[in-house]
């Protein structure tokens, strides 16, 4: 089983990413429960603007795209920004909108049989805003979204310090982030061992 981690940080490699080390908390216990992870960094990449799946030369969603229909498990990971998803969370799910019209051999959406979960990480509130604003896009595309499979950390209200320079709140965050990856884990082998037929 395969899972991709996809970090919307607005902080290019190498900067540290609080984002992503919440998100290495997920990705650590589905490797314990024997899945093969992989991490993109969506800021990193020439990911333009659109709703296809190829806007030509250059472009870096289509090698994004083979990592996605690669894996039975995605994990969006965003930070909240003005208690909103970040803007390069939402490129992300503009140009996975393109899946919605897209199909495998059997004529289901290619989302089809596959999970998700949501990271949120932020020194300010709304992050239950953000995990159901991309929660809910990525029930839209056809993935299947577990119960409870998403984490997030935040100070609430307010300017503070980030999740990589304060402890608080931690243990309540990584407890989450375990059970969301059993959460995805269970639910996509129970999909592998029956999956959704073509809709309709």
């Amino acid at each position: 089983m395969r899972a991709l981690v996809v970090n919307c940080t607005l902080k290019k490699s190498p900067e540290p990413s609080n984002t992503e080390a919440l998100a290495q908390v997920v990705a650590g216990r589905l490797t314990e429960l024997g899945v093969r992870v992989d991490h993109v960094r969506a800021v990193d990449l020439d990911i333009r603007p659109g709703v296809t799946s190829d806007t030509g030369d250059g472009d870096a969603w289509p090698a994004v795209r083979r990592k996605l229909l690669a894996a039975e498990i995605l994990v969006m990971a965003s930070p909240t920004w003005l208690g909103r998803p970040s803007s390069v969370a939402q490129r992300v799910l503009e140009r996975m909108d393109a899946m919605l019209s897209e199909t495998d051999d059997e004529g289901r959406p290619v989302a089809y049989n596959r999970v998700a979960g949501v990271v949120v990480t932020g020194n300010e509130d709304g992050a239950h805003h953000v995990i159901s604003e991309i929660g809910g896009a990525l029930g839209d595309i056809g993935y299947t979204i577990p119960g409870q499979a998403w984490t997030y950390w935040h100070l609430g209200p307010g300017p503070g310090p980030d999740y990589l320079d304060a402890s608080q709140g931690h243990e309540w965050s990584h407890k989450t982030a375990r059970a969301m990856a059993a959460n995805l884990q269970g639910v996509a082998a129970a999909l592998a061992a029956r999956p959704l037929g073509t809709p309709g």
